[in-house]
């Protein structure tokens, strides 16, 4: 599977039709990391979840999209054109919500989005309006005022309110609450069917899988695993639990050495393990005893996450 990045990268190209395309990134800090030759293509018209924790090079990659710091190596492409050098045109095209977004304290949250409004050539004012309706925005509130939540919408509303080709969101939800987080989906959804692009990035699982046609995990830097939440799942191992019946207490030498069993652990008459592969073999080895009660499940998102993290599963994955 990790073959599938080395030929990508191996072969130079631009990913056609693709929506951003980052080739070998790299951007180091003097001496820290940020990001570690980085490959990854976001489609035209897809959400894609881009997941870390925090210092996982999740906003240095956003930052070198749109041409705010200089990469070290490596090549990206954004809606086709370069962040340097079509940085003004692109960015008109482009809906953007850093995750230390600053505003401006003293303006209310009507002149701060006329401000803005007017700096991009003029906004329509039904879609600011439906935008700060559908979020909870007082429009006449001070932005110093606000709560970090409502900060938070308006940095939401600022991204949104000109319909871009284009979002790049970092940490979108941060401080929101239930029912914003809500609409905020909502949102994101709406400009998929309009054939938007979404480039979301989080360490907010349930948001992610929710919205998401496609998942990119980062760790230290270097892209870990990516493609769809369903196949990330379907490539995870299986949480097998075999209850057996206390007659006939299974020996666990018996399937220590199956293929594609991980982290058994027998406890009593109770066998829990993960199994990646074929099911059959580990089916057949509990046959040879009386099986009380077998389940089997898939792993979540929030799982295969922290499974990375922890270090469970090693090498580039790439699944779609």
């Amino acid at each position: 599977m990790s073959s599938e990045i080395s030929e990508k990268r191996a072969g130079g190209g631009m990913e056609p039709g693709a929506a951003i395309t980052i080739e070998n990134l790299t951007k180091n800090y003097g001496n820290r990391r940020g990001v570690v030759d980085l490959s990854l293509d976001v489609r035209t018209g897809e959400v894609l979840g881009f997941l870390g924790p925090n210092g996982a090079g999740k906003s240095t990659t956003i930052r070198v999209l749109l041409d705010l710091i200089r990469p070290t190596s490596g090549r990206v492409r954004v809606l086709g054109a370069h962040p340097r050098t079509d940085a003004v045109a692109l960015h008109r095209r482009v809906g953007h919500l850093a995750g230390d977004a600053a505003l401006p304290m003293r303006q209310t949250v009507d002149e701060c989005l006329a401000f803005l409004g007017a700096l991009r050539g003029g906004v329509d004012p039904s879609s600011v309006d439906e935008l700060t309706e559908r979020l909870g925005l007082d429009r006449t509130a001070r932005i110093g005022e606000l709560s970090t939540g409502n900060r938070r919408k308006v940095g939401l509303v600022q991204a949104l309110m000109h319909r871009p080709e284009l979002l790049v969101l970092d940490e979108p939800t941060s401080g929101l609450d239930p029912l914003a987080q809500r609409v905020f989906l909502e949102l994101v959804r709406e400009a998929r069917r309009e054939g938007r692009t979404v480039f979301l990035s989080s360490h907010v699982l349930s948001e992610v899988e929710a919205v998401a046609d496609r998942v990119a995990i980062v760790r230290e830097g270097r892209l870990v695993s990516r493609g769809t939440p369903a196949d990330l799942r379907a490539h995870a191992a299986l949480d097998v639990r075999i209850d057996f019946d206390p007659a006939t207490p299974p020996d666990p030498a018996d399937f220590r050495t199956l293929p594609g069993v991980t982290d058994l652990v027998l406890t009593g008459t109770t066998l829990r393990c993960g199994i990646n592969g074929p099911t059959d073999p580990l089916v057949k080895a509990a046959a040879r005893y009386t099986v009380a009660r077998m389940t089997a499940r898939e792993p979540d998102l929030e799982e295969l996450f922290l499974r990375h993290y922890d270090g469970q599963e090693a090498g580039d994955r790439v699944v779609a």
